[in-house]
């Protein structure tokens, strides 16, 4: 994690580059790296503030804050009207977590430890809500399919509307189930011997949090508007660049965490961190973009048929890895193969 830090030199790269007049595919890449190490900064001092502010609420705080990378670059990206990329960089942050990190975390704490468990009481609700999730983001899909195509516009922008809300709905109520009424399903077996401690006072935590938040904003405006031109530079579709490149940009902080508590044995957080994220993505992310879209161009809550079969068959495995309370190296290499398919088959669309 703290070799990403370097990264941070690209900061001021990217900038001057902007004003420089750099190439886009040059500047795409240097404001790629720099956005890097600031979501593992953001990340940071989320976990920091967490700390000072007791479970609920630090609970909350990484939740909230947990997809902060995402959802900026989302929200750019939607501003300036890119709505195919918006969606394609939701879907494959859903994708990423399920089949990338978990496949990652998986396969190198299997090499290292022969079976690791998990609380599967709590996997099981997480993966249980991701199905849920994803049964919300299809039926506007298949009502579209209902629909004369002249009447399609104002009926679906209500009905994402509607869905978005119930969404946020769910979400919230998720917090409700697992800090208040059903507390003791997410409690750990076996208490954590290393609790973790902050490593910043309050104040240094929240500007740094402000701070590199309004760093990615900045670097997010940059990082955009490179996306359109950096692809048909290099060949590649607008939709791959969505589906692979940028979920990976966003998530790379994320990513090395998840993997390095499966190193450490600690399954249960690892899990966590790739499926809660990927909850978070659709119920928290999707419908905070549909609404924030009002202020300017409407955007639908409608993903591609491509996009929606990727991730229904993504959730529907992490039902079924989650289900024994097991995993090992065999499984998490099935995710990733199962994940460079889907990027193959996204990269030939």
């Amino acid at each position: 994690m703290k070799y990403l830090y370097i990264l941070l030199v690209f900061i001021p790269i990217t900038i001057i580059g902007k004003i420089m007049g750099m190439s886009d595919p040059i500047l795409f890449l240097c404001s790629s790296l720099a956005i890097i190490p600031l979501a593992g900064v953001m990340g940071k001092s989320t976990d920091d503030i967490a700390c000072f502010c007791g479970q609920k609420i630090g609970g909350l705080l990484n939740a909230t804050f947990g997809n902060a990378t995402e959802l900026i670059i989302a929200f750019v990206a939607m501003k300036e009207g890119l709505f195919d990329v918006v969606k394609a960089s939701l879907a494959g942050s859903v994708l990423g977590n399920i089949l990338l990190v978990l496949g990652m975390s998986m396969l190198v704490g299997g090499l290292k430890y022969k079976t690791q468990t998990f609380n599967r009481n709590s996997i099981n609700i997480t993966s249980s809500m991701l199905l849920l999730a994803v049964l919300g983001l299809s039926i506007p899909a298949i009502f579209t399919h209902t629909l004369p195509e002249e009447s399609l516009t104002s009926q679906y922008e209500g009905l994402s509307v509607i869905v978005a809300v119930l969404m946020l709905v769910v979400y919230i109520m998720q917090f409700v189930f697992s800090f208040v009424t059903h507390r003791a399903l997410y409690e750990e077996s076996v208490p954590s011997e290393d609790e973790e401690k902050p490593k910043a006072s309050l104040p240094r935590a929240i500007a740094t949090l402000v701070a590199s938040t309004i760093c990615i904003a900045v670097l997010s405006e940059i990082f955009v508007g490179t996306v359109e031109p950096m692809a048909e530079s290099v060949g590649l579709t607008k939709t791959f660049v969505g589906i692979i490149l940028v979920p990976i940009i966003g998530n790379a902080a994320e990513h090395s965490s998840a993997i390095i508590m499966a190193i450490k044995n600690k399954m249960n957080a690892s899990i966590e961190i790739a499926l809660g994220s990927s909850l978070q993505i659709i119920l928290f992310v999707v419908p905070v973009l549909i609404l924030l879209s009002l202020f300017f161009t409407p955007m639908s809550i409608v993903f591609t048929p491509f996009e929606l079969v990727s991730v229904t068959a993504a959730v529907l495995i992490a039902n079924r890895v989650a289900s024994d309370g097991e995993s090992n190296w065999l499984e998490g290499l099935q995710l990733v193969i199962v994940y460079v398919i889907i990027g193959a088959a996204f990269f030939f669309v």
